[in-house]
């Protein structure tokens, strides 16, 4: 049988499939009639906001997250287009693409029924939405399939790649569009609908992905203008399950256990104690890219101490990285192999540490685990979790608007004041306090692309937003072909680290221009263990494979060197 998603996606509409407002399935009903009044739009519509089809990119293909020693296609350089999640994103992106067209369709044939203002609305909802998506195929694919109709079978087996260029223009138009009709609140307590501000943000995303920096300047001052915004006022407090409706979130999607709408998986991200397995950690990489409070690395900071590396340090470092010694899910986490036993803050008894590799071999293998975001609340529910799936917020756009400005070199105030809100937000002060923060003085282009970029690592860390950025900046090529280094095994960690009191880091690793920590010196002197070897291959991969049976049974061709 020939294989080909596009015509997939149009059988698919043939059958009519939609969703209701509780982004549960609704029953099937026929496109030919369907989308004939406003509740059956929004139930389409809505249907588009399910997870499914909004995937996001995982620190996992990075250099900010490591799995014990495992590997994925990506980080070992195996990607082909016959990847689970190749297909899987290729797939959901456009059949979300083919309902959207249809919605967009069918406005006409129910306009009897609407008002001017639903029209416009659900119009520019539609577009928002495919613009969405084709953002998404544009920036990891880039030779795509582009189409803003419905098609039939004949119309879906002949269409071929579009020029990437004429997508990026089209995905403009349609935000420029939702940006004009939408209004600047969400009024809908269950589904979190589309708005101006999220269509100017995912606008200023998509061209900074494409390097478009006078659109992504001006799409994110947009936004920016608006004023409907602003930094939500504790950056450890923003990624928990409590937090909802923050004004830094301007477009996200909703989870509810009522609804069985849930994240789920997150075992990995939680200590051995606390009934996780400790197993998906932040790596040394990370965490040493956050700044001293004097606004240096730690290689050149006097106020850096490898043997106590957590203070001094950007509060943002022990809001993301659980700080050794300090309660986490009521236990004191600590990966000393001499802390046998550790105090369990429930019943004030001391117990067995299941957090050191020196008791449980398979505890965190660099001893850091994720904080960001981690709370009482995943252990309820059988580990089904409602926090919210942030997809952009604020501060990313004032960051944006940052690097756009920075790579243009039109550097003024506007952009000291943009770095400066989001590094001082962090230290908890007003930015006009610049005694109580390391403030941005510079004007210097090349200082501050290094600033921005490692402002950027920080604040974003576990968000899926550091893999597009290695992409972007062609620093994949450099992060990815270095090893993933650990702690030794716990004799040996005794005997060459804690004896001689050198415990956390026997050495404080360089840090280059490009913010990238070299572990190589303690490696090589014996201190340290390396886990595994990333591997990337900058002829390919700075694309994704067009997935295998889009090449072989449609036509379609492949990116580079698949």
């Amino acid at each position: 049988m020939k294989s080909n998603i596009l015509l997939f996606c149009t059988l698919l509409l043939a059958l009519g499939s939609c969703d209701s407002l509780d982004l549960n399935p609704l029953s099937q009903g026929s496109s030919e009639t369907w989308n004939s009044n406003a509740d059956e739009i929004e139930m389409s519509l809505n249907g588009i906001y399910k997870d499914a089809f909004w995937m996001t990119d995982d620190d996992a293909w990075t250099d900010d997250q490591n799995y014990r020693d495992n590997l994925t296609e990506i980080t070992n350089a195996t990607l082909t287009g016959q990847a689970g999640f190749i297909r899987t994103w290729w797939l959901n992106t456009y059949k979300a693409i083919s309902r959207v067209n249809l919605v967009i369709s069918s406005v006409d044939r129910a306009s009897g029924s609407l008002t001017q203002a639903q029209i416009d609305r659900y119009r520019a909802e539609a577009r928002y939405l495919r613009a969405c998506q084709y953002s998404r195929l544009l920036s990891h694919f880039g030779n795509i399939v582009y189409t803003d109709e419905p098609l039939d079978i004949e119309e879906a087996l002949a269409l071929k790649q579009a020029d990437p260029q004429m997508v990026l223009q089209k995905i403009y138009e349609d935000f420029d569009f939702a940006a004009a009709q939408l209004p600047t609140s969400s009024s809908s307590s269950q589904v979190k609908r589309a708005t101006a501000g999220a269509a100017l943000a995912m606008k200023a995303r998509i061209a900074l992905h494409m390097g478009d920096w006078a659109t992504a300047a001006q799409a994110a001052k947009a936004c920016m203008d608006l004023g409907k915004y602003q930094l939500h006022s504790d950056f450890g407090d923003l990624f928990l399950t409590k937090t909802k409706n923050s004004p830094e979130t301007i477009f996200s999607l909703p989870r509810s256990l009522a609804l069985n709408v849930t994240l789920g998986g997150r075992q990995n991200y939680v200590p051995r104690l606390g009934g996780g397995w400790g197993a998906i950690y932040p790596s040394w990489e990370l965490f040493c890219s956050f700044l001293c409070t004097d606004g240096l690395p730690v290689d050149e900071s006097p106020l850096f101490n490898p043997h106590q590396p957590f203070e001094n340090r950007d509060p943002r470092c022990t809001a993301t990285i659980v700080e050794f010694g300090t309660p986490h899910l009521g236990f004191v986490y600590q990966p000393h192999p001499d802390s046998l036993r550790v105090l369990n803050l429930n019943t004030n008894a001391f117990v067995m540490n299941n957090d050191t590799r020196a008791n449980a071999q398979f505890a965190s293998f660099n001893g850091m685990l994720w904080k960001k975001g981690v709370a009482e609340d995943w252990r309820q529910n059988n580990w089904q979790i409602e926090q919210e799936k942030i997809i952009i917020r604020y501060a990313d756009v004032v960051l944006m608007y940052a690097e756009a400005k920075i790579e243009l070199n039109d550097i003024d105030q506007s952009v000291l004041d943009a770095i400066n809100a989001v590094w001082a937000r962090a230290y908890k002060v007003k930015p006009s306090n610049t005694a109580a923060y390391p403030a941005v003085t510079t004007q210097s282009q090349s200082e501050l692309r290094k600033i921005v970029r490692i402002e950027r690592r920080m604040e974003f860390a576990m968000e899926g937003i550091r893999y597009m950025d290695i992409i972007r900046w062609k620093l994949a090529e450099k992060v990815l072909n270095l090893p993933v280094y650990g702690m030794l095994d716990p004799n040996e960690l005794r005997e060459k680290v804690v004896k001689p009191g050198l415990w956390f880091f026997p050495q404080v690793p360089p840090v280059d221009e490009d913010g990238v920590s070299d572990f190589g010196p303690m490696y090589r002197a014996g201190l340290i263990k390396q886990i595994t070897v990333r591997k990337f291959d900058p002829s390919r991969q700075y694309l994704w494979p067009i997935p295998t049976p889009e090449v072989l049974t449609s036509g379609l061709a492949q990116n580079p060197n698949y």
